[in-house]
């Protein structure tokens, strides 16, 4: 990064007053910013690396003090500039009636459309540019959830909402169906007020978690959350969870789903976000039926596909165990035996018991 060009405070403020409109414009429904100060953020984030509570997600402390230290992950960085964007496509209440449906697959929001990353990176570049064009070359770099960034912490003092007591960031006045996206600057912008916590006595989140997640306010062992079990990990799910996950076979929104605070919550109009593939209402069986061609080419552009064909398997094979039992499912399921794959046949013959069924019947 260069060092950055030299502006004057009131050229700074009315800087930043141009970007928030330009990120306005651009889609971002709020843009903040922050200073780089993450101590106490990197204390929390210690903690619970030693806790274990990452699981297996071995990237989370590999990156050491580069995730909570902006300037060490991009030399000169002293501000980022963090946006939010709405993806909410539909009314919060039919996705919680979806969880009544054991046959429905339950997918979580934020992957029914097109991966959000490249939606999001484009809008950012698209905002750098524009204030390149406006100031002159200057030093950034765009990120969206791809790189060791804190970006929940960043957001908050960026005044963009506080994090809840399950771990997902709160926006008083639109809830939390949202996605973050930061752009790290040299550019020495004015600051934002850091959001306050607005959670008050409320539980609803840590009561409706499916397997007990949020072990304490602010705490999530991931190891027991719905979304690491079907998305970051790799191997067999624990038997003691997979009654809990229902037919919920890519992450879990129950938390957001049930936070007073979205009732605040806007549906998006992005056409990125729109569901596709009938993600949003497809049947288990259906969903297992596909062939790997038919998936691969199907989740082309989606969040979805970074778990591969062999995970999507496991995961509906699990949903299927919990679905009612019907002739349809229990043919569905036997016809995936036997399977090359040790981890489907696993799930698979679980699932076939769960409908009092065996694998060679």
């Amino acid at each position: 990064m260069s060092h950055p060009p030299t502006h004057s405070a009131a050229e700074l403020e009315a800087l930043k007053s141009d970007i928030c409109r330009w990120g306005e414009e651009l889609g971002f429904q709020q843009v903040g910013v922050s200073d780089v100060d993450l101590a106490a953020a990197e204390r929390r984030l210690v903690e619970w690396l030693g806790a274990g509570f990452h699981g297996e997600m071995d990237y989370m402390q590999k990156h050491g003090t580069r995730r909570s230290r902006p300037a060490e992950l991009l030399p000169n960085t002293c501000r980022v500039i963090s946006v939010r964007m709405d993806y909410l496509p539909h009314d919060p209440d039919v996705a919680s009636e979806l969880l009544d449906h054991d046959s429905i697959a339950y997918v979580s929001r934020y992957a029914l459309g097109r991966d959000y990353h490249k939606t999001l990176r484009r809008r950012l570049q698209r905002l750098a540019s524009r204030v390149e064009r406006h100031i002159g070359p200057f030093g950034y770099r765009a990120f969206v959830d791809s790189a060791p960034v804190l970006e929940k912490p960043i957001a908050n003092k960026a005044g963009l909402g506080w994090i809840g007591k399950h771990t997902n960031l709160i926006n008083k006045d639109a809830g939390s169906w949202f996605f973050l996206g930061e752009l790290y600057t040299d550019l020495p912008l004015p600051v934002d007020t850091p959001a306050g916590d607005h959670c008050g006595t409320c539980r609803a989140c840590i009561d409706v978690c499916p397997t007990d997640a949020i072990v304490a306010p602010y705490q999530l062992d991931a190891r027991r959350c719905i979304s690491y079990l079907t998305i970051e990990l790799r191997g067999s799910i624990p038997v003691e969870f997979r009654k809990a996950i229902g037919n919920r076979i890519y992450g879990c929104d129950d938390c957001q789903l049930f936070c007073p605070w979205n009732k605040f919550a806007r549906r998006s109009d992005e056409n990125d976000f729109s569901p596709r593939h009938n993600l949003d209402s497809a049947e288990l069986v259906e969903l297992f039926a596909w062939t790997e061609a038919e998936w691969l080419e199907r989740m082309a552009g989606s969040a979805i596909r970074r778990i591969g064909y062999e995970s999507w398997l496991r995961n509906v094979a699990v949903a299927l165990g919990n679905a009612g039992t019907t002739s349809d499912v229990v043919a569905a399921l036997r016809q995936r035996l036997p399977h090359a794959s040790a981890i489907v046949t696993e799930h698979v013959q679980w699932a076939l018991d769960q409908h009092g069924e065996t694998a060679d019947a």
